[in-house]
């Protein structure tokens, strides 16, 4: 047998192993495909991440419109049933900063209102009115230029709650901004003064209700 291999290499031809071991490296080198996952995950990545972080976003500004919603229905109990009052000479009475203050305080788990925007409205605006009755209540969102997704039109709002037994509305308006680029054009609803195109997405709840005999 030695005999055998030592004739091979004396002619020069190489041992049949090593032939075997070169058709098995080039075999496993076509074959080889654990860096495949590396590369597709390297192209996948990113669109899969933009479409993770827009569905949380969605998921976030749907929420916060919910906890808005929450906080004008207390606050607006709270001025049907005489917790809160506005120019009655009670130690229930409210000023508009401190009525906000209370409002930032209800949505402050994700919509924090800092000094500033207690007292000068930039992102969240309230209206607080009372009427003459249930049909002289506004049913629209005031739009800049009666547009769609014009800017909003802030001209009329006051904080003027009514007394006992008056009709009265609150209107909530939160501007909340979105930032992915892939859902700002399918959940964006509010154009800015000087903007061709909606960026923020405009939260809205409203409460219609007639006050208690407080």
């Amino acid at each position: 047998m030695n005999d055998k291999r030592n004739e091979e290499r004396q002619a020069g031809g190489p041992p049949r192993n090593s032939t075997r071991r070169y058709r098995g490296l080039f075999s496993r080198f076509f074959t080889e495909k654990s860096g495949s996952s590396a590369i597709e995950f390297s192209l996948l990545a990113i669109p899969f991440f933009v479409i993770v972080f827009a569905s949380l976003e969605t998921f976030a500004a749907f929420t916060g419109e919910q906890l808005l919603a929450n906080a004008t229905d207390t606050m607006a109990r709270k001025i049907r049933t005489g917790e809160i009052t506005f120019g009655l000479g009670r130690t229930t009475d409210k000023s508009e900063a401190e009525f906000r203050q209370l409002f930032c305080n209800e949505i402050s788990i994700m919509m924090t209102c800092n000094a500033d925007e207690v007292n000068k409205a930039n992102k969240l605006f309230i209206d607080v009115r009372s009427f003459a009755d249930f049909s002289k209540i506004p049913t629209s969102v005031p739009r800049k230029g009666n547009v769609p997704d014009g800017d909003l039109d802030t001209a009329g709002f006051k904080y003027a709650p009514g007394g006992p037994t008056t009709v009265n509305i609150v209107r909530a308006y939160y501007r909340w901004s979105v930032t992915a680029d892939l859902v700002r054009p399918y959940i964006t609803n509010l154009r800015p003064a000087g903007s061709s195109m909606p960026n923020d997405y405009l939260m809205v709840a409203t409460a219609a209700f007639k006050n208690e005999n407080f």
